[in-house]
């Protein structure tokens, strides 16, 4: 599950992490007296105004309004996800910021074209940067450890770094029996030329951002950049936190962080009906029991020409009510030009599987065609039923057959479709 920055912040803060002071805002008033009445009756003179959306990139990111697709401007000035204000008025600075970014599209290089509209605002105080870094803390799967990632490339695009100037990454992996050692800290310390209170200033850092890393059950915690001051002295500038969906159980107060406008609706609709579905950009809508048989089926379908439209596991109990719901979600995405049903018949009979898709298309209308391949425990009483139902089903007995249907089904729009 992700979380904004600002809610980020407030975690790791009271993890003991060094972030800097910042608040939350909703609307452009409320911008405006924020920055006023938090920051510059605090003689703050710098502030930085950040959109706050589930994606990186908003620095470089450009606001745009969602009905003319025009860039938004502000002060004679194309607006971005971040702008940091040090002169003029600062509280009608922030208002006029804020109103420009709230309702409007940012679109990053994380976001694609279409971009995510902007409904929170974090308004954080500046500070006299020295250096910026990267880190980052995630879950090595191959290794089954966790992984430390450090570079002096801080703010910059990670992906690109580590594929054009690898060299720059420095890795560390923690063994999860002895855990992280006070030499391994200071060795990533040393590769980013640090020395003295810059040194030690980073050994404390890393010590108390990696306890926050385990503490809160994350997959993922990134800080980038992550920056030293003119004094030396390290702070989280920007922190992006995914925690373990598996894990949530133990933090129940985190999900009340939840934003489900940040997500994609047909996920969030999935998950009403504990189907585990990630909508994809592909044209093929698959469903499939198990999750290794799913991430084959994709193989499949780009194998036939197609692109997977969506990940979809309905799990052992392929029942009617499960299909249907998978069914209506699919259909759901206009992209879908075919659907491809694989699964295999070992907790459940496929003969009960054919029942249930059949019940389950008179509650939903499809209206593309649909290749159905079902294996296992009485898959062939399952074709017959499919054949005999008067509907036009696709039907595969094989894994090349269901590839060769659904090549047949995107290249002649001609298809009969149920």
């Amino acid at each position: 599950m992700n979380i904004h920055e600002y809610q980020a912040k407030e975690i790791l803060r009271q993890l003991g992490v060094p972030v800097l002071f910042g608040k939350a805002v909703f609307t452009a008033p409320e911008a405006g007296a924020a920055a006023f009445n938090d920051f510059v009756q605090r003689g703050v003179s710098t502030i930085v105004i950040k959109a706050q959306i589930h994606a990186g990139g908003r620095g470089k990111g450009i606001v745009y309004d969602p009905i003319s697709n025009d860039p938004v401007m502000v002060m004679d000035k194309q607006l971005r996800g971040v702008t940091v204000v040090h002169e003029g008025n600062l509280a009608d600075r922030a208002y006029n910021i804020a109103k420009g970014l709230l309702g409007n599209k940012l679109v990053t290089a994380q976001t694609g074209p279409e971009g995510k509209i902007v409904r929170r605002v974090f308004i954080e105080e500046g500070c006299n940067i020295g250096h910026e870094y990267y880190c980052s803390i995630l879950l090595d799967r191959q290794t089954s450890q966790n992984l430390i990632m450090v570079s002096t490339e801080g703010g910059m695009d990670i992906e690109q770094v580590a594929e054009e100037t690898p060299e720059k990454l420095l890795k560390e992996f923690v063994d999860p029996i002895t855990g992280l050692q006070g030499f391994q800290i200071r060795r990533l310390g040393f590769g980013l030329g640090l020395s003295g209170k810059s040194l030690a200033s980073f050994v404390k850092f890393i010590e108390v951002l990696y306890k926050a890393y385990v503490e809160t059950d994350c997959s993922m915690l990134e800080v980038n950049p992550l920056v030293s001051t003119v004094d030396g002295e390290f702070v989280a500038l920007d922190a992006k936190v995914n925690f373990d969906d598996n894990a949530l159980y133990r933090h129940p107060e985190y999900l009340e962080l939840r934003d489900v406008e940040e997500e994609d609706p047909l996920e969030v609709e999935a998950g009403k009906y504990n189907l585990n579905y990630i909508k994809l950009d592909g044209n093929v809508g698959c469903m499939v029991n198990g999750a290794g048989l799913a991430m084959g089926t994709m193989d499949i379908i780009q194998l036939a020409g197609g692109r997977p439209a969506n990940f979809l596991d309905v799990g052992g109990g392929a029942d009617v009510q499960r299909i249907s719901n998978a069914f209506r979600i699919m259909m759901s995405d206009p992209h879908v030009e075919a659907v491809l049903i694989n699964i295999f018949g070992g907790i459940v009979r496929c003969d009960r599987v054919a029942n249930g898709i059949l019940q389950a298309l008179e509650q939903v209308s499809v209206n593309v065609p649909v290749i159905v391949r079902l294996d296992g425990t009485n898959a062939v009483e399952a074709r017959e039923i499919l054949q005999k139902s008067g509907m036009d089903f696709l039907v595969a007995a094989t894994l090349k057959d269901a590839a060769d249907r659904v090549t047949e089904a995107l290249e002649r729009n001609t298809i009969p479709v149920v």
